[in-house]
C-alpha cells in the first residue's frame, strides 16, 4: 500500500468542493477510505485546517469535519530534528519545509500530493499534484 501524505490544499479542495480540484481530491480520499491508500497530515495541516474552516464554521462543525478526516488518514509525529532539519533547509516555505521533514522522517512516505508543487522543489520524497499521482496510480 501506498503511502502519501496530503498537504492542505488538497483538503480544501474537497471540502470547500473546489471546482475543477474537488473530483481528484475526492478520488484521493475514496482509495484511502477502500484501504487502497495510506494518507497522512501533519499536524501544521490540521491547524491550518482548524483556523481557515473556522472562518466560515462553528467550533463544533469544524471539530466534526477534522473527526471525520481523522478516520481515514493518520497525523506524522513532528520533533525537535523536523523542526530543525526544516530550519536548516533550502526550503522557501518553512511550513511546507517541516510537513516535508516530518515525511522524511516517518520513513516510508512516498510521495507528497499538493497543487502547490514548486514549494517542495527541494524534496527528497516525490511530490504530485493529485491529477498526477491519480494517473500514475493507474499505470
Amino acid at each position: 500500500m501506498k503511502k502519501i501524505l496530503i498537504d492542505t490544499d488538497v483538503i480544501l479542495d474537497l471540502f470547500y468542493d473546489r471546482k475543477p480540484f474537488v473530483e481528484d481530491a475526492a478520488k484521493l480520499f475514496s482509495l484511502c477510505e477502500k484501504g487502497e491508500l495510506k494518507a497522512y497530515v501533519s499536524p501544521v495541516i490540521i491547524s491550518n485546517l482548524y483556523y481557515l474552516l473556522r472562518r466560515k464554521a462553528k467550533h463544533e462543525k469544524v471539530i466534526d469535519k477534522i473527526l471525520e478526516l481523522l478516520k481515514i488518514i493518520d497525523v506524522l509525529p513532528m520533533d525537535k530534528q523536523v523542526v530543525e532539519k526544516a530550519l536548516h533547509s533550502k526550503f522557501n516555505d518553512f511550513e511546507d519545509a517541516l510537513q516535508n521533514f516530518a515525511a522524511v522522517q516517518h520513513g516510508e512516505i512516498e510521495a507528497i500530493i499538493t497543487r502547490n508543487v514548486k514549494d517542495y522543489r527541494k524534496s527528497e520524497i516525490g511530490v504530485f499534484t493529485p491529477a498526477t499521482f491519480l494517473k500514475i496510480l493507474k499505470s
